[in-house]
């Protein structure tokens, strides 16, 4: 098996899903977003974890899949199934509210 990705389905304009990826992105987690309005059968993924509905955002995590979790859920699943994808070391609080936020900071 190849190493594991973490995937998460949005759409423009998610609130739910723009709060989930500043979550992900102060812990210094990586991941794919894929947007299910431009992206060929991603909202057909979506659908198949939603019980047929297009809920966003969607996180697929090999076989862990949730439909709207919270940054910490989707840490609390990079734990235990893919460790290997933690940052080496966890941004300090300076840095994580710079990655939520999307801020490059130069060294």
């Amino acid at each position: 098996m190849g190493a594991a990705e973490l995937i998460v389905y949005t759409r423009p304009g998610c609130p739910f899903c723009t709060s989930l990826r500043a979550g992900l992105r102060r812990e210094g987690l990586e991941y794919r977003d894929v947007d299910i309005w431009q992206e060929q059968g991603a909202a057909e993924v979506v659908r198949s974890i939603a019980d047929g509905n297009e809920t966003v955002p969607t996180v697929v995590l090999g076989d862990w899949t949730a439909v709207n979790p919270s940054a910490s859920q989707v840490l609390g699943a990079v734990r235990e199934h893919a460790p290997e994808l933690l940052p080496e070391q966890k941004p300090g609080p300076v840095a994580g509210a710079l990655n939520a936020l999307g801020i490059k900071r130069d060294r």
